[in-house]
């Protein structure tokens, strides 16, 4: 849960593809207080590197800061906060919930009004797949919450600058 007066800020950091990088970065944004709220890596096309995307909270006069403290280290290519750029931003959620073949219509015009998908089907359950910005994944589980909710599992944000400026 996010603190009233802590900002959620979102990074993007290339590094190199190598074991320990990951463990230096998050114990670079612990030391300075943030709090590190959602996180994806992945390799990128050369698979020399990989990208994080990085979903922090902590006080906003200090982001400046961290950013020049993950650039230091080592195998850290570039950080950059894309809070305020143009960017695209998607978040994927799995949500299972306990539905009986009688509430199955209800919950499956709740998947269809937020284009979702339906990834698994039982007598008693259902898995639903929700993809987009972060507010619209939070509005469908909050309105899928009128079923009993098994499970959620979130991937957290990832992020892509519009047009040819580099992640």
């Amino acid at each position: 849960m996010i603190k009233p007066n802590a900002h959620l800020h979102t990074l993007s950091v290339y590094v190199a593809n190598k074991p320990g990088v990951l463990a230096r970065i998050a114990q670079c944004f612990a030391r300075r207080g943030f709090n590190i709220e959602s996180l994806v890596v992945s390799a990128t096309m050369d698979g020399r590197f990989s990208r994080m995307t990085i979903g922090i909270t902590g006080k906003p006069e200090g982001i400046d800061q961290i950013i020049k403290q993950v650039c230091k280290l080592i195998d850290v290519i570039r950080c950059i906060d894309h809070t305020d750029d143009a960017a695209v931003t998607r978040e994927l959620a799995l949500v299972k919930i306990r539905c009986s073949v009688t509430q199955r219509f209800e919950a499956l015009h709740i998947v269809e009004h937020f284009n979702c998908k339906t990834v698994d089907l039982t007598d008693t359950s259902m898995i639903i797949m929700a993809a987009g910005d972060s507010d619209k994944v939070d509005a469908f589980v909050n309105m899928i919450k009128k079923f009993e909710v098994i499970e959620i599992c979130r991937t957290g944000k990832v992020v892509m600058t519009r047009g040819e400026q580099l992640t």
